[in-house]
């Protein structure tokens, strides 16, 4: 009963973590991007620095009417959003926030986290194809398409920190993690944080719901919570790429004076920063440019950081 209990307990707070930590997250953007593009409006819902911002946009969500296409697969069309959001959570059942502070211990961590979230690109190719819309579908395809390109260097550089840890652990990772790994396994950092940018889509990596041409992409068809899910699903993406990056890259909750939990806090807030600022300021990549990065660029850059991994760890 008492092991029971603690699942439970567990369960009970991975759950309420998953749904604050990407709301935080989506009211960060709302005030980041509004300082930077000098955006007045979500500085004053609900007076103190727009504090009721993200909850005006929860209550116009809400009464938004619900609308299924009558061409749509009705029932692959309302599973979507939840297949999108649902590896998310899991994910997180994974990640170590402290020493023993994680709903689960696999060995194989890194694999299963690597495996689900590519899981997710499913429910965009569900409502691109479900939707009848030929802007859908496009967009759903172009998800894939992406997947396929950035998934080679993201599992690369995470393969690397693997080789240095000697585990695939997630928590046995921070626990092997060194300060001096700031600088040896800095590519395959940069590598996996930028392939994890394009796997969610985030600008500039977002051509599959890029406005100009595909208007939303495979989101087009969708209104009131169901699109409210999809918006979700990106904030919980940004959560889950900024806390594994900080695990396997930044040492997880390594740091001085301060709790371990707080400091895994404050580098994944850190890093959903950085995933603002670069949506503010880079503009959206060609398609060409696109795959150009992942195949020129990034997976050869992670195969130099695993051969500079391999060498460290024998001599």
């Amino acid at each position: 009963m008492p092991e029971l209990l603690e699942v439970a307990i567990r369960l009970v707070v991975i759950v309420g973590v998953f749904l604050l930590l990407p709301l935080i997250v989506g009211q960060m953007e709302h005030k980041v991007m509004a300082h930077m593009q000098s955006r007045l409006g979500p500085m004053y819902a609900g007076g103190f620095h727009g504090w009721a911002q993200l909850i005006a946009d929860g209550v116009k969500f809400m009464q938004k009417e619900d609308i299924i296409p009558a061409a749509a697969d009705r029932t692959v069309f309302k599973l979507a959003p939840a297949v999108a959001l649902v590896p998310y959570l899991v994910v997180l059942v994974v990640i170590p926030v402290g020493p023993g502070l994680l709903g689960a211990d696999l060995d194989a961590g890194i694999f299963f986290v690597l495996a689900v979230m590519g899981v997710g690109v499913l429910g965009s190719i569900m409502a691109g194809w479900s939707s009848g819309n030929k802007y859908s579908v496009l967009g759903g395809m172009r998800s894939a398409a992406q997947l396929m390109s950035y998934e080679l260097p993201l599992v690369l550089a995470a393969a690397s920190v693997a080789m240095a840890a000697g585990t695939l652990s997630l928590q046995g990772i921070v626990e092997a993690w060194e300060p001096w790994w700031l600088a040896w396994q800095a590519i395959g950092a940069v590598v996996f944080f930028v392939a994890g940018l394009a796997e969610l889509r985030r600008p500039p990596f977002d051509m599959p719901i890029a406005e100009s041409e595909l208007i939303m992409g495979p989101m087009t068809e969708y209104t009131g919570i169901r699109f409210a899910l999809f918006m979700l699903t990106e904030y919980a993406g940004i959560v889950v790429l900024s806390a594994l990056t900080t695990v396997l890259f930044l040492g997880g909750w390594h740091g001085p004076l301060l709790p371990g939990p707080v400091w895994t806090l404050i580098k994944v807030f850190a890093l959903a920063f950085v995933v603002i600022w670069v949506r503010v300021s880079f503009p959206r990549m060609r398609e060409d440019q696109l795959q150009r990065l992942a195949w020129v660029g990034l997976v050869p850059l992670a195969l130099v950081q695993l051969a500079l991994t391999g060498v460290v760890k024998v001599l």
